[in-house]
């Protein structure tokens, strides 16, 4: 798909990683990016989906929009995060369809592996197991579209795609200790306990969980890059190819902030999935995609857009229906 010519609506376009998204397709040549607000539509009610759909008539729709979160979020909240994030994805690509879109961009979550997955995940393992119970819900609300590309596919000849990133992070990111993710949350507390003189901070889990990360610009740029080459209904792993456990991490993030107190591992806290990487081949074989950026580098970089841009964070950044994707 020629992007330059292409209406593409990105629903989440406001969002941590929408932002880059959007700005990574305005860099290809892409005048026409329509990126909605929760507030104008909520992506929950058919009613709003199809009154966007008239009103932006687009070519192409990247789905980013999500309501997301840490571990803490997702057990407080599993029913809403399966059934918001379902809807959406589901109402979604149904209108998609009626209204005769081109292509049909969904993004998954890493979430949808099965919890004890082989490392690294290989796409034909994503249907070999349940996922970790912690945000089963939201993996599985997430892991809905690709049956439903599938599906279209086969009955419809619809063109959707499915693209599985690994954790996202970096400049941007949501810095709310009751809704962040692993890194934010991190750099936060470092950053604040510095500044107060605190001879400790508490870590969720034992240390021992390994994850991957990956930069958001890598993220969008993978993203624009299936958009422009990738047209089948196989899922796709997005990722770094660089695994690291949460202990290390934390060592690394204390590091890059100045922070020089003691981390303390809470083991009484859930540890989610115990091992988390991808296999990275297949998005650099399909459409040319490998991530750039170093985890130390693009730390470096979280830390200080985190530095900079405090006085203007409220706090609140938590999910919308339009507005937000990880």
């Amino acid at each position: 798909m020629d992007v330059i010519y292409q209406k593409i609506l990105v629903t989440g376009g406001s969002g941590f990683l929408g932002k880059v998204v959007v700005k990574k397709l305005q860099q290809r040549g892409c005048r026409d990016v329509i990126a909605p607000r929760s507030t104008d539509y909520d992506l929950r009610e058919k009613n709003d989906i199809i009154r966007l759909f008239q009103h932006a008539r687009p070519d192409c729709v990247i789905h980013l929009a999500a309501v997301v979160g840490g571990i803490g979020a997702n057990m407080k909240n599993p029913g809403s995060f399966f059934y918001d994030n379902a809807i959406m994805g589901i109402q979604l690509m149904e209108v998609a369809r009626q209204f005769n879109v081109q292509k049909f961009v969904a993004i998954g979550t890493i979430c949808a592996y099965p919890k004890y997955t082989p490392v690294p995940f290989k796409e034909e393992e994503i249907w070999n197991g349940y996922p970790e119970e912690t945000n089963a819900p939201y993996g599985l609300a997430k892991k809905m579209m690709l049956v439903q590309s599938q599906a279209y596919r086969k009955q419809y000849g619809f063109n959707s795609i499915y693209l599985l990133p690994v954790n996202l992070y970096g400049p941007g990111d949501n810095f709310d200790l009751e809704s962040s993710h692993v890194i934010p949350a991190l750099v936060r507390k470092c950053i604040e306990a510095k500044e107060k003189n605190q001879k400790e901070i508490i870590v969720w889990g034992d240390g021992s969980p390994t994850r991957e990360f990956l930069y958001v610009d890598d993220a969008a740029e993978g993203i624009a890059l299936a958009t422009e080459g990738y047209d089948s209904s196989e899922p796709v792993n997005l990722g770094s190819g660089q695994e690291i456990s949460i202990r290390n991490l934390a060592t690394m993030i204390a590091e890059c902030t100045g922070y020089q107190g003691s981390l303390v591992f809470d083991s009484s806290r859930p540890n989610g999935q115990p091992r988390r990487a991808l296999d990275v081949k297949k998005a650099r074989q399909m459409f040319g995609f490998q991530a750039k950026v170093a985890l130390k580098a693009g730390i470096e970089r979280t830390v200080a857009w985190f530095i900079a841009n405090r006085p203007h964070l409220d706090g609140s950044s938590s999910s919308l229906a339009a507005g937000s994707a990880r």
